[in-house]
């Protein structure tokens, strides 16, 4: 996943057991200002994406299949340790998973999420969403090392990217 913006640290957290994993991750997003933690048995099993932040999913037991971009999209499989990062945007859903899955999540400073199902986006919904996803800042620190999170701060602005027409496009 190298050229992809979903940066993947593989096993970059190990704790057992669950507890203590789940405990450890909590931590180590805290550490690196990715606040507004849970955890829970997987992900959704619909896909949904957020608008309003960034997510980051570790997993502190288990394995979970995600499929991200929705349908025809990438699956990847997710094990104890793993930790990835989703933009805002990307929508994910779980189509898979152990019996013992427990996955921690956390946002950027702490933001609060939103849960958008494409399918059910209308075109003003749609708009709104695209208009809030631009708006946000590259998080400060990934999750899993505390490092600045270099490939997105290197990936072509929306002006670069030539999504000026675009943004302009979203108040109509």
């Amino acid at each position: 996943m190298a050229s992809s913006p979903i940066p993947a640290f593989r096993s970059s957290c190990t704790a057992a057991p669950c507890l203590a994993a789940v405990k450890t991750l909590i931590a180590r997003f805290r550490q690196n200002g990715w606040l507004n933690n849970w955890r829970y048995p997987g992900v959704y099993t619909y896909a949904h994406f957020h608008s309003t932040t960034h997510e980051c999913l570790g997993c502190a037991r288990g394995w979970m299949d995600v499929v991200l971009f929705d349908d025809g999209g990438v699956r990847v499989r997710v094990e104890a340790g793993d930790v990835i990062v989703l933009p805002a945007g990307v929508s994910h859903i779980m189509v898979d998973h152990s019996d013992d899955v427990m996955m921690v999540g956390g946002y950027p400073d702490g933001r609060d999420w939103d849960n958008i199902e494409e399918a059910r986006l209308d075109d003003a919904g749609f708009r709104a969403a695209a208009k809030r996803i631009m708006m946000l800042p590259i998080p400060t620190h990934d999750p899993a090392t505390g490092n600045a999170m270099q490939e997105w701060i290197d990936a072509p602005s929306s002006v670069e990217a030539g999504l000026n027409d675009f943004r302009d496009n979203l108040d109509s």
